[in-house]
């Protein structure tokens, strides 16, 4: 297939790092040939250069699913596909078996020449041109059974392995700074020159490192390539990725997945159109409705009461609203959520799609579902159009790197990028490209291991947790709430959410406590639960500390009143305008507690310019267009009372006093401070 075999840099591994080891597997029924073929394999490993280690052995059909599943640092396949199409119909369920559960393993097939369409004797006993298409799209390379030269299938099986691995602009980028060109060029730091000896920031240029500054180059630096109109390394790393994730294309971002989800929301309703989206999507979400001046559909996420916590749409109500406006073009759902609950996706995608509803799954949680059987099917899997996917919130991207993935059959590539450079910086950030690289490489190579540990660490903790007697760690059917009893909802196991109900404190001081007395900083928090996440950057020694800090704040559990419930979020209210029309509109500020009545008599019936978002939980309570009515005047009243106020996003304050901003009616004697028009 004209690979290009280019062996990996192992001279800066430092002593303590292990070699690399990679274990691939003959499967083949015939005991003769398999233990034949392994020994030639391993001598012409023995013969040749290898830098990945790879070790061949050999295993059973019986015993292929178990080795799949348990071996974490197997990377290949080769499976004989005997000498009749039975057999080879064998090798093909097994390789689609494969598939299902670790979908980066190269797959080989050795069949009989005749069965792979070399001049068949009898063509009853071949298969059709149609199932040997097939057979090239299941199985990475096919080798004639009768051959025997292991050379060529040993090099071939290295050339795919190597590809999978290779980090095309993570590599040119060292390469380049190891070349120690002189820049005359931006940044204006010129690789740290500007810091490195200075009396007054050296020490920041220390803190960092070299390489923080020397990888910060420019668009000047052509080998590198274009972000924004990528043709050589950046767009063979982004080639690399589509393939990794299972999407026809991907595209990388350094401004985060809050800008992946405008450009999809761009490409689809560019100008207008009605769009329907969770009412507790990311606030990205939100700001592309307006940037956009779409129509928006929300929908109403379902209240967990007794942890606070909002979950998924019911798929009645998705369901509905799909057959209600027939007019929408782009259904926008969020799975994970925050707190780790997936929709069933494939169902209501497939709904959507018989109704000329293209589908936006918003993944910025679940990068790493792809890479493990029990976090699958994702969305793409699901028949998703778009997908986008915060790949440093999970997987080893650093901050705001982010990818969306695309396999829409009407997708418009150009206009895509044109709507991408609206959006992207034009001086993108070098390492953030390079981590996206580094963390497909990762998952391409050792994701099934890694998570494999994740989850193996996730139970340890949930034990441990509920050996406390005190907290619990909260399971699928705790976090589910009964609306959404029948919607085949899942949970992802890596967000572990604990009930601290019982120890007396709330999820505030819980958080203060781990953090000031143990040094641990959780991810978020309710009022009576606190959730932490296990990542590929979780270590034993984490877990040993964080379980050991539990148990001690188990032991001095204090007894008293009970902890105050959420306060369930006011009724969703209709609205007067777009999105747009009211938040670029004239408009004014009004205040929010002054002579409370007053105020909400002041307020009621009028219209928000801005969103209001309370944190927790973190869902809009007023978007732009919405009329406001009293419920809502007197929850954002009550968020601010009291010693535990809540922040609120979008609030104006002047002077500590707080206004919301409102469009002004024609007409009507001014009541509040005028603020100039967005």
């Amino acid at each position: 297939m004209g690979l290009e075999l280019k062996m990996p840099d192992l001279g800066n591994l430092s002593e303590s790092a292990q070699p690399l080891e990679c274990r691939v597997a003959l499967i083949s029924a015939d005991r003769q040939l398999a233990g034949d073929w392994v020994n030639a394999l391993n001598a012409t490993a023995a013969q040749h250069e290898n830098p990945f280690g790879l070790r061949f052995e050999a295993v059973t059909p019986a015993g292929a699913e178990r080795l799949v599943r348990e071996e974490g640092k197997l990377q290949a396949l080769i499976v004989d596909g005997g000498s009749d199409v039975q057999g080879l119909q064998a090798a093909d369920d097994l390789a689609d078996k494969v598939h299902g559960l670790r979908s980066q393993i190269n797959i080989f097939l050795v069949a009989h020449g005749a069965l792979a369409g070399a001049g068949a004797e009898s063509q009853a006993d071949s298969p059709s041109p149609q199932s040997l298409a097939n057979l090239r799209q299941r199985f990475d390379e096919l080798f004639d059974r009768r051959e025997g030269n292991f050379n060529h299938m040993f090099r071939l099986v290295q050339a795919f392995i190597a590809r999978r691995a290779s980090t095309p602009f993570a590599d040119t980028l060292k390469e380049y700074v190891f070349s120690a060109r002189d820049a005359w060029h931006t940044p204006g730091h010129s690789g740290g020159d500007s810091l490195r000896n200075s009396p007054w920031v050296g020490d920041f240029y220390r803190f960092m490192g070299e390489h923080v500054f020397n990888t910060d180059l420019s668009v000047s630096v052509q080998v590198l390539d274009s972000l924004l109109e990528p043709h050589s390394v950046i767009q063979e790393a982004q080639d690399l990725a589509a393939q990794a994730f299972g999407a026809r294309h991907t595209f990388f971002l350094t401004n985060g997945t809050s800008t992946a989800n405008k450009v999809v929301i761009q490409q689809i309703l560019g100008g207008g159109g009605k769009i329907i989206v969770d009412q507790a999507c990311h606030k990205s979400v939100h700001h592309a409705i307006v940037m956009n001046r779409c129509e928006p559909v929300y929908l109403k996420s379902v209240l967990h009461p007794e942890f606070g916590i909002y979950g998924p749409v019911k798929r009645a109500d998705i369901e509905a609203a799909l057959d209600e406006h027939g007019d929408a073009r782009l259904l926008v759902i969020t799975s994970c959520t925050y707190d780790g609950l997936r929709y069933d996706l494939k169902p209501i995608i497939d709904y959507a799609h018989e109704r000329g509803v293209k589908v936006l799954v918003d993944e910025a949680w679940y990068a790493h579902g792809y890479f493990h059987p029990a976090l699958r099917p994702t969305a793409l899997e699901c028949g998703a159009d778009y997908v986008t996917q915060s790949t440093h919130k999970m997987l080893s991207a650093f901050s705001q790197a982010s990818m969306i993935h695309v396999q829409d059959p009407d997708f418009d590539d150009h206009r895509f990028r044109e709507n991408l450079n609206m959006h992207a910086s034009t001086s993108p950030q070098y390492a953030m490209i390079a981590s996206l690289d580094v963390a497909r490489k990762q998952m391409a190579m050792e994701g099934y291991g890694r998570l494999e540990q994740c989850l193996q660490m996730v139970e340890t903790l949930r034990r441990a947790v509920d050996e406390t007697g005190v907290f619990r760690a909260l399971t699928r059917e705790d976090l589910i709430a009964e609306p959404l009893a029948g919607d085949n909802i899942r949970l992802d196991p890596t967000k572990v959410t604990i009930d601290i109900s019982a120890s007396g404190y709330s999820g505030k001081e819980m958080q203060i406590k781990l953090f000031d007395q143990y040094g641990i900083q959780v991810e978020k928090t309710t009022y009576n639960t606190v959730t932490v996440l296990v990542t590929l950057g979780s270590t034993e020694s984490k877990l040993l500390r964080l379980i050991h800090a539990l148990k001690q704040l188990a032991r001095n559990a204090r007894k008293r009143a009970h902890i105050a419930s959420p306060r369930r979020l006011p009724e969703f209210t209709h609205f007067n305008c777009l999105p747009a029309d009211a938040y670029f509109a004239d408009t004014e500020e009004l205040p929010l507690m002054d002579n409370g009545a007053e105020a909400t008599k002041n307020l009621v019936g009028r219209t928000s310019a801005d969103e209001i978002v309370p944190y927790p939980p973190g869902i809009p309570v007023l978007v732009p267009g919405q009329e406001i009515s009293a419920p809502i005047v007197q929850y954002l009243q009550q968020l601010l009372q009291g010693q535990n106020a809540t922040e609120i996003h979008g609030m104006i304050f002047r002077s500590d006093e707080p206004l919301l901003r409102v469009v002004r009616e024609e007409g009507k004697k001014k009541p509040g401070k005028k603020s100039a028009a967005k």
